[in-house]
């Protein structure tokens, strides 16, 4: 028995499971041709970060687009970092911006899919099996080296002006010690971690293609880098290694940040004796500060949390949408040819990704936002909203269920036509859009624009209440408030007054105006007449009466 053996029996006595049995648990995929299996595999160290979302978004389409299959991973080998029910706020963020998986982790302590378990801090016998297989074939060896030796072999680096600092070459003191001294310390006690035994070379170099950014050449590693901690839980470099390829993932797709680990985690693929996957390297999402560009930042951006959209009210299709727009230069123009083709028809492509980076335009954003709404139907409208008051506006909730036909007819006016109201970007701002067609929220504001009067408001509204009439459809209504016009010095032409303005104190629009900020406070709304009948004939005639009572005051 060779010394390599007989290290791995001592330092994986209890693992009995071989790679060859993981293969045969773990199968290829049978799946058509070009089809695509991807992850995200998130930490649950944190809220899900809205370029979390993005790099999601992007390996479902990937897989979607090729009948492949989209995988949740939970990465959470870093223990110090978890948060509490970091895991449910990942899937509740995915979820609630329509990003569903295929295979992977649905719940707490729930997963769907053969090829799991698809959390890391299940998998540890997976890990120690091929930890084991590496041991056994010479290409991985325990170091013993504390962490004041670490501290103190950097120091030196540093001091000596190494260009390359870490544990390798001549550096790495435990690479070369025989068999008998590493039981010998073994049996003693001593806490050790397991390191890859590099096969890189410092004199080379490789080449990958990204799918995003292009071909790629960097230096090969020679790091001896450590595969398992002192608990024998893999670092994240070793464990993507293994649980990319039992989980027969054929494209990574994540932050470009990992770039720098590529040529690590190819050497590791083929160490282990494994099919490299075609990698694709996201550009950070960015935003506009000062005149330059700086990183969506967790600290400084509300934005750049998705919880800050679930508590706006932004619905999901709005978010997905301006992710698109952000993915693929092409998609605004896809989305004008297909006004009404859901996400899944659009034809992604990694490579007409940026590679700089996306802009993320808060404004351009909200822009998109109520284009999406616009072309809800109101009880769309009315379902978001009230789900979204449940959770954030009780009183806004109880009003709007109060009677859901009154409800749906209000957020129904100047919907649901050829050219709607693009007002409302997040049904956060619904409570302001509704307000003056419920008497609890509404608030009087009889401010006049600056070339009206109170005493031509006086006389405009005593005019409309002798010619109001409730039955009226929308062209007899609009007939009567011309017909008050030029009694009282107004022209119902507005280009009539535009040619000879000196000739009348105003024309049919302010007329009109005064009306709405009688009945409104407000001077633009949706169309007027639809709200007169919402609100009814006793509570259009209290309102005409209170706004002239103040004016006559």
């Amino acid at each position: 028995m060779s010394d390599n053996i007989r290290l791995a029996e001592l330092l994986f006595p209890d693992i009995k499971l071989t790679p060859d049995d993981l293969e045969e648990k773990f199968p290829v995929r049978d799946l058509k041709e070009g089809a695509r299996v991807t992850r995200f595999a998130p930490s649950p160290t944190g809220f899900l970060h809205i370029g979390g979302l993005f790099a999601a978004l992007i390996s479902k389409l990937n897989a979607t687009t090729t009948d492949g299959v989209f995988i949740l991973r939970i990465e959470d080998t870093d223990k110090k970092r978890e948060i509490t029910d970091g895991v449910s706020e990942i899937i509740k963020g995915l979820e609630a911006f329509g990003v569903d998986i295929n295979e992977g982790v649905i719940g707490f302590g729930k997963e769907t899919g053969e090829y799991g378990p698809y959390t890391q801090s299940l998998r540890k016998e997976y890990y120690q099996t091929i930890a084991k297989s590496l041991v056994q074939q010479g290409l991985a060896y325990p170091c013993f080296c504390s962490e004041e030796e670490l501290t103190a072999l950097r120091e030196t680096q540093e001091k000596e002006g190494c260009d390359n600092k870490g544990y390798y070459g001549k550096w790495a003191r435990c690479r070369d010690l025989s068999f008998e001294e590493q039981k010998a310390l073994i049996e003693s006690g001593k806490t050790y971690t397991l390191r890859l035994r590099s096969p890189g070379s410092a004199d080379k170099r490789i080449t990958f293609e990204d799918l995003i950014k292009g071909k790629i050449e960097m230096p090969e590693n020679i790091q001896d880098v450590v595969l398992l901690k002192t608990d024998g839980i893999p670092t994240y470099h070793f464990a993507h290694a293994v649980d990319d390829h039992f989980m027969r993932t054929t494209h990574v797709i994540r932050g470009d940040e990992w770039i720098s680990s590529v040529p690590l985690h190819i050497q590791l693929f083929k160490v282990c004796g494994y099919r490299v996957p075609k990698f694709a390297h996201i550009s950070p999402i960015m935003k506009e500060e000062n005149g330059g560009k700086r990183k969506l930042s967790k600290r400084k951006d509300p934005e750049a949390a998705v919880t800050y959209y679930a508590e706006k009210g932004y619905p999901k299709e709005s978010v997905l949408e301006y992710l698109l727009t952000l993915a693929n230069s092409n998609f605004e123009d896809w989305r004008r040819a297909n006004p009404k083709a859901p996400h899944s028809e659009f034809p992604f492509n990694l490579k007409k990704m940026s590679v700089s980076g996306a802009l993320f335009d808060m404004v351009k954003f909200n822009d998109v936002s109520k284009n999406v709404i616009s072309v809800m139907s109101a009880k769309t409208v009315y379902d978001y909203t009230v789900s979204w008051a449940k959770d954030y506006d009780v009183e806004l909730y109880n009003l709007l269920t109060r009677d859901e036909a009154y409800s749906v007819s209000l957020l129904n006016i100047d919907r649901e036509n050829p050219k709607p109201r693009k007002d409302i970007a997040c049904f956060s701002e619904i409570r302001d859009y509704v307000s003056y067609l419920f008497d609890e929220l509404y608030e009087k504001n009889y401010e006049l624009p600056e070339n009206l009067t109170k005493e031509m408001a006086e006389e405009i509204l005593e005019a409309y209440l002798k010619e109001y009439n409730a039955d009226d459809d929308k062209q007899q209504w609009f007939d009567r408030i011309k017909a008050i016009c030029e009694p009282l010095g107004y022209t119902p032409n507005v280009k009539e007054y535009k040619k000879n303005p000196e000739l009348f104190k105003g024309h049919v629009g302010d007329v009109s105006t005064v009306i709405r900020i009688a009945i409104t406070g407000r001077r633009n709304t949706p169309d007027l007449h639809s709200i007169m009948s919402l609100l009814g004939e006793e509570r259009v005639k209290a309102r005409i009466t209170d706004a002239l009572n103040f004016y006559k005051a």
